[in-house]
C-alpha cells in the first residue's frame, strides 16, 4: 500500500442507473483496492436515485463490511453547497445532476486531499504510488492543482497534449471528472462561475457542468494538471444489463472475484 503521508479521502458517486454496479457485489471493493493506498476516509455520494432507502441499505452494508467509512445523500447538502460556492442552480443549464455530487463531495471533504472516481472508472492493476508523487508536486508548486492517471492507456495523447513534463508526469491544461486528485483548499473557494472559450469543447448536453467550470477556472488563472506517465485508469460505459458488465469485467478487465 501507499505510504499515506498526507490525508486523502477516496470518493465515488452513484445515481439511479449505476448504483447496482457499485454497491452489489465487490466492484467497489476492487476499485478502492486498485488504488493501492491507505485512505483516511472512503465515502460514497448518493444522488438522484428512485428508491433512496433501498440504496442506503446497500451502502450501509459496505460501511459495515469496512469497504466505506460513510455515505451521504447529495440532496441533503445541495442548497447549502450552492450557497457556499455562490452558484445559482439554474446556471447549470441542464448540468445540475452532472455536477452537484462533485461539489458536495468537495464541500464535505475533511482531509487535505480528495481523490474522486466516477462510477464507471477504475485504475489498472498497478503498484505505482502516483498519489504520493502527485501530492509532493502539489506541495512544491501552486500552479498545479489537479492530478490524474492517464486515461485508457492514452499516454501518447497525454504527452502530445502537454506543455511540459516533470518526473513521472506530463503537465498541461484540462480537467476530467472521471478521475481527479485535488488539494481541497484550492477547490473549496468560489471558483465555479468562470468562463473560457476553450471550455466549450465539453458535451453540450451537460450544460454548464462541474468539469467545464473547473476547466474554465484553470485556464483563466493559468492553473495546471499533471497526468501520470506510468499508470492509467480505465473508463467504460455501463451497459443496461448488470450481468453483462459483470461478465465483461471479470473476463476482460480481470478485476477478479
Amino acid at each position: 500500500m501507499g505510504n499515506n503521508k498526507s490525508n486523502v479521502t477516496f470518493e465515488i458517486k452513484v445515481y439511479e442507473n449505476d448504483w447496482e454496479y457499485i454497491l452489489k457485489g465487490n466492484y467497489l471493493d476492487k476499485i478502492i483496492e486498485r488504488c493501492n493506498y491507505q485512505f483516511t476516509n472512503r465515502i460514497l455520494l448518493i444522488n438522484n436515485v428512485t428508491n433512496v432507502e433501498k440504496v442506503k441499505k446497500y451502502a450501509e452494508k459496505k460501511v459495515l463490511n469496512g469497504v466505506l467509512d460513510a455515505y451521504f445523500l447529495v440532496e441533503d447538502y445541495a442548497n447549502e453547497v450552492l450557497n457556499y460556492f455562490g452558484i445559482q442552480k439554474d446556471s447549470f443549464a441542464g448540468g445540475y445532476y452532472y455536477s452537484i455530487s462533485e461539489l458536495v463531495s468537495i464541500y464535505l471533504c475533511k482531509t487535505e486531499f480528495l481523490l474522486h472516481f466516477s462510477s464507471d472508472s477504475f485504475l489498472e492493476d498497478s503498484n505505482v504510488n502516483w498519489i504520493d508523487s502527485a501530492i509532493k508536486i502539489f506541495n512544491e508548486r501552486d500552479d498545479i492543482v489537479v492530478a490524474n492517471p492517464a486515461w485508457n492507456f492514452a499516454y501518447e495523447y497525454a504527452k502530445k497534449s502537454s506543455i511540459s513534463e516533470i518526473d513521472d508526469f506530463y503537465i498541461g491544461y484540462g480537467f476530467s471528472d472521471q478521475c481527479f486528485l485535488i488539494k481541497c483548499i484550492d477547490f473549496k473557494k468560489p471558483i465555479y462561475n468562470e468562463y473560457h472559450i476553450d471550455s466549450e469543447r465539453y458535451p453540450k448536453y451537460g450544460g454548464e457542468l462541474f468539469e467545464k467550470r473547473v476547466d474554465s477556472f484553470m485556464r483563466n488563472y493559468n492553473k495546471l494538471r499533471i497526468t501520470s506517465k506510468k499508470v492509467s485508469y480505465i473508463h467504460i460505459n455501463f451497459p443496461k444489463k448488470i450481468n453483462f458488465l459483470k461478465k465483461y469485467i471479470l473476463n476482460t478487465l480481470l478485476i477478479g472475484d
